[in-house]
């Protein structure tokens, strides 16, 4: 590699990694103040036609939350009359309760955090988890937490119902909140029911209840980075969304929405309003909380009502962002005969490589199939092999480059000290020379270019595929591809380095490194202080920068330089030979001076 290109591949690296560290550490995003007047806009716009006397006050819905009501549960806020229900299905392990009608635990059974199943509902600790909470009003109105009653529909024993009565300055009205799951998916169906006599009106700020989900996607983490995300997402017109949450206030979309929810690194919340002409509000919150790292919630607000009888569905989705169970609600392969949701959008990049990410992966799962014992490292392995195969061609290319470059380095540098007080002058001889060569000096960094997108999108897939999660590649050393790994843990954390464990994988990638450095530079960078160390240097940078990333990005980034090292060096004899030809063909063009005859006298 001459100067420029490798000059090139150091800021482009550089760039990378400054970009993913200062966006995740010093700038976490904020939500725009327009769109929180579009939200403003949004909420006016989603309330059906009520009379100023028709809504609920405030005061009159908090006074209803207090006190409770239900009138069939006289003991209202005794600890005594708490009552769970169980529902065990061949995925999920759920815990419901009489206390609101809410989900206090939700676990995935075949997927683990830890020694456990991972579990979707977090709370700080020592606190009792509560999703899916009715709070009457926005997003800031209390939950209800009164005890319900409880009811188990016939014939069904994945199916729960929650009543309770309540009053309002209306009249009293019967909630209810029934559940029903399904043996082999990871989404259930929440119908949200008011009942009451005559025509009740219900809502204030134009919003009747709110559902909540929080205050936590599971599992549980010790801080969100590049390799620990939250993101807000929802898909409206066909297109996906990520919305920008900060700490400070909540962010809330306006209606139009065909679901919404918080997607993690490997799992997702979804939320599905089964009636798309009722225009439900969203809201989503990362505002923290004493005992949690971090917080991330999600509010579906539906709009006043006042009738006598409203019956809401709701689906929501707890659990892996895999193709094959989100897959499975776009070709109505599902209880709940949902299609074209286009959940997989949940599980997919939103930058321009998505697309490309998106063929590798299909790539990286056919060589896991492919294989008689299927290993996701092995998979790895075999895809980095395909794609440096792919890439040779411009690899050979930008050598090829690079060697012309420095045939013709000598007569760029008499150019340099010719004209070294006249720029203008210089250029157009500069240009002059590469145009008698037959050498554009931007063609040896175009195959890089080129193979930038690739490389920056099998970083992305290797650092997101839920599939590498868990996937062993060698047993006893590297268990998890989508972790670090370890071969000891220390007993106290390695001050300003943060590490509390010795691994063994950045060790090799350094080895790798520095030895494709040693084997492709050429003598002149060898000679060179500055490009020595540009050679040299960056390996232990990066040494540094990826000693805690997942193993799968390790076992890349080490068979990739393995296998450009194995091309390089069968690349050595091609380019010996193409600077023998073009050393030969300088010879040729050098005019011959014929001897000078002597003159007879």
């Amino acid at each position: 590699m001459d100067k420029k290109t490798l000059l090139f591949v150091a800021i482009s690296a550089a760039i990378l990694f400054s970009y993913y560290a200062i966006q995740y550490k010093f700038f976490p995003p904020a939500a725009p103040a327009e769109q929180a007047q579009q939200t403003q806009q949004a909420n006016d716009a989603v309330s059906p036609a009520l009379t100023p006397s028709a809504v609920v006050s405030p005061a009159a819905v908090t006074a209803a939350v207090d006190a409770g009501v239900p009138a069939e549960v006289t003991e209202t806020g005794n600890l005594e009359n708490d009552e769970t229900v169980v529902i065990e299905t061949e995925l999920l392990s759920v815990v419901l309760s009489n206390r609101g009608g809410d989900i206090v635990s939700y676990r995935l059974k075949q997927h683990k955090d830890k020694d456990e199943a991972v579990q979707m509902v977090l709370s700080p600790p020592g606190k009792e988890s509560h999703a899916f909470t009715i709070a009457f009003g926005g997003m800031d109105a209390l939950p209800v937490s009164s005890h319900f009653k409880v009811s188990r529909p016939a014939g069904n024993p994945l199916s729960v119902e929650f009543s309770g009565d309540f009053n309002a300055p209306g009249g009293m009205f019967t909630l209810k909140k029934r559940y029903d799951f399904t043996g082999n998916e990871y989404m259930f169906a929440l119908t949200v029911s008011v009942e009451s006599a005559g025509n009740i009106p219900l809502g204030f700020n134009n919003i009747a209840y709110t559902l909540a989900y929080g205050p936590q996607m599971g599992p549980g983490f010790q801080k969100l980075d590049r390799y620990e995300t939250r993101q807000y997402i929802d898909m409206v017109d066909g297109k996906r969304k990520t919305e920008k949450v900060s700490e400070g206030s909540p962010q809330v979309i306006g209606s139009g929405f065909a679901w919404a929810g918080i997607a993690g690194k490997y799992f997702a919340a979804l939320a599905v309003p089964a009636d798309r002409a009722t225009p439900y509000t969203m809201g989503f919150s990362a505002e923290p909380e004493a005992g949690l790292p971090a917080a991330s919630r999600f509010y579906l607000m539906r709009p006043a009502l006042a009738v006598a009888r409203a019956s809401d569905s709701y689906y929501f989705y707890l659990g892996p962002k895999t193709q094959d169970d989100l897959g499975r609600y776009d070709t109505g392969n599902n209880a709940y005969k949902l299609r074209d949701l286009q959940f997989i959008k949940a599980a997919s990049t939103s930058g321009i490589l998505s697309p490309l990410e998106w063929i590798l992966k299909l790539m990286l799962r056919f060589f896991y199939n492919l294989l008689p014992r299927p290993n996701y490292g092995v998979a790895i392995i075999l895809l980095t092999l395909l794609v440096k195969i792919i890439l040779f061609p411009l690899t050979k290319k930008s050598s090829e480059m690079s060697i012309k470059m420095q045939a013709i380095a000598p007569k760029i540098k008499e150019l340099q000290e010719k004209y070294k007080d006249n720029a203008a002058k210089l250029n157009t001889e500069m240009a002059a020379l590469y145009k008698r060569e037959g050498h554009n000096p931007m063609s040896g960094c175009l195959p890089l270019l080129i193979q930038m997108p690739i490389l920056f999108a099998m970083y992305n897939l290797f650092n997101n595929h839920f599939d590498l999660r868990g996937a062993m590649f060698i047993s006893g050393w590297i268990p998890d591809l989508s972790l670090p790994e370890s071969v000891y843990h220390f007993a106290n954390t390695v001050p300003l380095l943060n590490w509390d464990s010795l691994r063994l994988l950045p060790f090799i990638y350094l080895g790798s490194q520095l030895l494709y450095g040693f084997a492709t530079s050429t003598p002149d960078q060898q000679g060179n202080p500055s490009m020595k160390m540009m050679v040299y240097a960056m390996p232990i940078m990066f040494f540094f920068l990826l000693y805690n990333v997942p193993s799968g990005l390790l076992v890349f980034w080490i068979m990739s330089n393995l296998f450009t090292l194995v091309q390089q060096l069968a690349l050595n004899k091609y380019l010996k030979k193409k600077r023998a030809e073009l050393k030969s063909r300088e010879a040729e063009q050098q005019p011959v001076i014929a001897p000078r005859r002597k003159k007879r006298r």
